[in-house]
């Protein structure tokens, strides 16, 4: 009868029960507890206080604190009817953690944990166990350095979880992709056609600049960089400079922005007021073609169009059969609209008529070569008869 009572106290808490307790004393390397319930008092190992690494196990707990914690192991003594439960909290707080992370998981929902360190791959983060943010993971942006994040508090999204191998993936890029997602929906709605606001070069093609203007990218088309002609845009700006920019129009729907730093500078034509005027010739260079004609900067960021039928005398089917870009040419100012910004110009008003002066060479040239004495040539007594005949010298 009596093995059989001690057989049933001892079986009352066993290996893997959940039990709780209160702290009566703490020594060097373990915690010793007075388990709820039991025959005998609990030990915590220091190993098995805290799922992080602590160096005393005052760091975890205090005398008279209520703990929970699992059996691992019930350890009994038959002949001096002694035992002790060992017990882990560790175990307890890591499927807490679990659960709580997975139903963050499964809701979607961001979380907040602090970074106790910083690893080569990555962020150690403590979420009720040791978390683990990739490198990868950590931002939408490019990040060298992490060590500026030691000690912060960080908003995260749950990637993966795994705890057959105590494995606990978190992502901070998820948050910050969604809170770039509602910063860019509301300042696409605060956009409008006109307005000038700041910016700063995000990247550079060779079709123009991207310019952050918070969180959106818009697009700068390289004609939109400067009123000069522009070949490359990294000869006008670089990523990282601040730069002011005019919105020319906004597509919410395919989040296109279209913007123009052009438009936020002086115009050109207000410096050649009066320095150009109607009928003068001036010098000048080709910067680009069209079906219709050809463009001429006469000065820097101010150009003018040849018309097609001002290109040459002779008939041409394109622009390009005389011209080409980056060609001087000499031009004549045929007239100068500075309100609309407009010169038309003329490089056929420059240059002599070819067929005229061929016309009038040959027959000149007739006239001079003529050394024949034909008898039927007509003089003027033929031509004017007896007209001249009272005619006085």
């Amino acid at each position: 009868m009596t093995e059989e009572f001690n057989e049933s106290m001892i079986n009352e808490i066993k290996e893997g029960d959940k039990v709780t307790g209160e702290v009566q004393e703490i020594e060097e390397k373990q915690v010793i507890i007075h388990v709820n319930g039991g025959k005998f008092n609990g030990i915590i190992p220091i190993s098995q206080l805290s799922t992080h690494h602590i160096d005393n196990p005052s760091d975890a707990v205090k005398v008279g604190d209520e703990i929970g914690a699992y059996v691992t192991k019930v350890e009994y003594d038959e002949e001096n009817e002694t035992g002790a439960y060992i017990l882990s909290k560790r175990q307890l707080e890591t499927e807490k953690s679990y659960e709580f992370l997975q139903e963050q998981l499964d809701n979607n929902q961001t979380i907040e944990a602090k970074v106790t360190e910083v690893v080569k791959g990555g962020l150690v983060v403590d979420v009720g166990q040791r978390g683990f943010v990739p490198a990868s993971l950590i931002s939408t942006d490019f990040i060298e350095d992490f060590s500026g994040f030691e000690g912060q508090i960080l908003k995260l999204k749950v990637e993966e979880l795994d705890p057959a191998n105590n494995r606990v993936i978190l992502s901070r890029k998820a948050v910050e992709a969604l809170e770039n997602a509602e910063k860019k929906d509301k300042l696409l709605e605060s956009l409008s056609e006109g307005d000038v606001i700041e910016g700063k070069v995000a990247r550079l093609t060779n079709f123009g600049a991207f310019v952050d203007i918070g969180g959106v990218d818009g697009l700068v088309h390289v004609s939109e960089l400067s009123h000069e002609h522009v070949k490359s845009p990294e000869d006008i700006v670089a990523i990282g400079d601040s730069v002011k920019v005019k919105i020319k129009s906004v597509d919410k729907d395919s989040e296109r922005i279209s913007l123009s730093i052009k438009d936020t500078l002086p115009s050109p034509f207000e410096a050649i007021k009066g320095e150009i005027n109607e009928g003068e010739v001036i010098e000048g260079t080709v910067v680009r073609l069209t079906n219709f004609g050809a463009f001429v900067e006469i000065q820097p960021g101010v150009q003018g169009l040849v018309h097609i039928s001002e290109i040459s005398h002779s008939h041409i089917g394109t622009p390009g059969e005389v011209l080409q870009p980056g060609e001087a040419v000499s031009v004549k100012i045929l007239s100068v609209d500075p309100e609309n910004e407009r010169i038309s110009l003329s490089i056929k008003a420059t240059l002599p008529d070819e067929n005229i002066i061929e016309s009038d060479s040959a027959t000149t040239q007739s006239y001079l070569n003529d050394n024949s004495e034909d008898e039927d040539n007509p003089t003027l007594g033929d031509v004017f008869g007896d007209k001249l005949k009272d005619f006085k010298f």
